[in-house]
């Protein structure tokens, strides 16, 4: 029997539960090439008048192939999409390492004002005051906050501020005369770290970090030994990746600074000392900060990022264009190096940065206030090592003789015996309702379960997070493993094969053929 419907139900998976292939507000969505059809036109477009191109050659000479489709499918077709996907609004979204936190809809409203959303980066400088008034403010609050010298605010991400302050310490090194090429990176580091560094052709040195996962000041002065004159630069993040507060960090910094180098701070995890510990006062040169963690702008998706860079004021003279300075006369856009007062080592993009994140960081700066970016920071730690005190006695921690800063870190060890792995765990946590922890990071530790709740999450909503993990723990644990490695058993699509997918992704879709289709409608 075959369904000869106009619509693309017969395109879906036979043997459903339903004929549609739906469970009542779980909508079972086809392609958008299986609603829309390419050789007709959702929209009325006029035929042109007779023009010349002016693409020298290139214009397109093959059809689009893009389905048209009506308003109503097309919207429908995107809430839909948006309802299978998880989201800090729907729940905790207790990613370790990174400050899934919650967006204020204040900060929303304040970014679509039209004197921030409608300006455009080539208007005359006169005719933005006001937003050249609100990010030279930014910047100059997260100065404040972080005990730097100044601000480059064009990053547009943290691993783009992460290269600014690179590129700003090589700057430095050049104007001395120096061409120091080696990067200490400890062990437990971020990617981006030696990837950055390498980027910029320097050589990546490993330090090795102590048992209780932090480093260990004589660990670096040992490694700069058998570099010695050529180290330019160590980078570390404070709190680390391990969720741990390196408590050698100022020996540390005394020591890179008497050898000639300079201290980079992967600022990924200021969420969890703002307000607390001024990185300046430590001896950090130089430090990107993400606007989109610890300042509550929106995270994630491939949207707007932002990945302002503080600085030293050995540093400041060489960051990047474009500069804001405030004259008599008003805010200034410094654009070129004759204009510019300083030696900025050149420019890392095109304009000034993201504008609605500024907004929506300001804002969520200003409806804080100092105590309370401060009490942020403090509740961000405390919800961690709640997390921490009610598990501990089920799940393992690597590093127990440290109390956890804004993330608690376990391993699989507590596992053992039971035939279920780390991936098997998380993904028995989308069964449960919630987005999986970060796993397998930092390396450092074997089967690494990596929570982060920060501090938009109240008691009750962790005591309900953390009763669904001592559940699956004790699951496992009684002999349960298809709970486990069936998971995600009521998700809209079930367990996939990651590795396959991201070594041979399928990224065109292909019209199935006469036996694929009949297959489809039995």
């Amino acid at each position: 029997m075959t369904n000869d419907l106009p619509h693309p139900i017969a395109a879906l998976k036979p043997k459903r539960e339903t004929f549609t292939g739906n469970r009542a507000l779980d909508i079972e969505e086809p392609l958008l090439f299986e609603i829309g059809r390419a050789e007709i036109s959702g929209v009325d477009m006029e035929e042109p008048e007779d023009f010349r191109p002016r693409l020298g050659g290139h214009e397109r000479k093959a059809e689009l192939n893009l389905p048209a489709l009506s308003e109503p499918e097309a919207m429908r077709h995107y809430v839909r999409l948006s309802q299978k996907n998880y989201a800090i609004d729907m729940g905790i979204y207790p990613l370790g390492s990174c400050t899934m936190k919650h967006n204020p809809r204040l900060n929303e409203a304040m970014a679509r004002l039209p004197g921030f959303a409608d300006i455009h980066p080539l208007q005359p400088v006169s005719t933005v005051q006001g937003a050249l008034e609100l990010i030279h403010e930014c910047g100059r609050y997260l100065c404040t906050l972080t005990g730097m010298h100044s601000v480059a605010m064009s990053p547009k991400a943290g691993a783009h501020g992460e290269l600014c302050g690179m590129m700003s310490i090589k700057a430095a090194l050049k104007a001395r005369g120096e061409d120091r090429r080696v990067v200490l990176v400890p062990e437990s580091a971020h990617g981006t770290n030696p990837a950055t560094a390498a980027l910029l052709g320097f050589k990546v040195v490993a330090v090795p970090a102590r048992e209780d996962g932090t480093v260990a000041a004589e660990a670096v002065r040992e490694v700069m030994a058998a570099h010695e004159g050529e180290v330019a630069a160590i980078m570390l993040t404070n709190p680390n990746t391990c969720g741990l507060f390196e408590t050698d960090i100022v020996e540390i910094a005394e020591a890179v600074h008497e050898a000639g180098g300079y201290f980079y701070c992967d600022g990924a995890n200021f969420n969890a000392i703002l307000g607390k510990v001024r990185p300046g006062d430590l001896g950090v040169d130089a430090m990107h900060i993400n606007l989109h963690k610890t300042f509550s702008t929106p995270h994630g998706g491939g949207g707007p990022g932002a990945g302002p860079t503080v600085l030293s004021e050995a540093l400041a003279p060489y960051a990047p264009l474009p500069l804001i300075e405030k004259t008599e006369a008003g805010y200034r856009l410094v654009e070129t190096d004759e204009a510019a007062s300083d030696d900025p080592f050149g420019r890392m993009t095109a304009f000034h940065g993201q504008m609605g994140m500024f907004v929506r960081a300001f804002a969520w700066m200003l409806s804080h206030g100092a105590d309370g970016m401060r009490q942020a920071a403090e509740d961000a730690v405390l919800n961690a090592n709640y997390v921490r005190a009610r598990l501990a006695d089920v799940m393992t921690l690597p590093y127990p003789d440290h109390p956890s800063m804004h993330e608690v870190l376990f391993d699989e060890h507590f596992l053992e015996g039971t035939g279920v792995a780390t991936l098997d765990f998380a993904k028995a946590m989308i069964d449960e309702g919630f987005h999986p922890m970060t796993v397998y990071f930092p390396l450092v530790v074997h089967g690494a379960m990596l929570i982060e709740p920060t501090e938009s999450e109240s008691r009750a909503s962790l005591d309900l997070f953390v009763a669904a993990l001592r559940d699956l723990v004790f699951a496992a644990k009684r002999g349960d493993k298809e709970r486990f490695t069936e998971a995600p058993r009521f998700a809209p699509r079930r367990r996939l094969d990651e590795t396959g997918a991201a070594r041979k992704p399928v990224l065109r879709w292909t019209a199935p053929g006469p036996e694929e289709q009949a297959e489809a409608a039995e």
